[in-house]
């Protein structure tokens, strides 16, 4: 479980140094995570990938361990919060403003995603 966590956490410094390396207008953590899927098609595709940490379910069992255990990573940013409070007071209509548009820009784009991937697969369905 360490080596597997050790991997995860391994693709996110990864991506970070890639992305800062080449001034990407990316998160890190997103390319990151490309890469560890990469790493999980090729453990896949190919056997001689499969050794450490990618044997096995190794890298999936520290997914959902990390995932279980999601809600504590939430703890720093809440006390980050707490302690800024005051900026939250004198700011909170513009929080407020920026939430409900992030929430409606979110709904849009994943009605539209799902319409597209409905579309997609009745049209694959109806040429087979």
């Amino acid at each position: 479980m360490i080596a597997s966590l050790s991997l995860i956490l391994l693709c996110q410094l990864a991506g970070e140094v890639f992305v800062r390396a080449l001034a990407l207008p990316l998160p890190g953590p997103v390319v990151g995570l490309m890469l560890l899927l990469l790493l999980l098609l090729a453990r896949d595709r190919f056997v001689i990938v499969a050794r450490g940490p990618l044997q096995g379910g190794g890298v999936e069992h520290a997914s959902r361990f990390l995932v279980a255990n999601l809600s504590l990573l939430f703890v720093p940013a809440g006390v980050g919060v707490v302690q800024k409070l005051d900026l939250v007071v004198e700011h909170g209509i513009a929080f407020l403003g920026v939430l409900a548009i992030s929430v409606v820009a979110t709904l849009l784009v994943t009605v539209v995603t799902f319409l597209a991937a409905s579309r997609l697969l009745a049209r694959g369905s109806a040429d087979e």
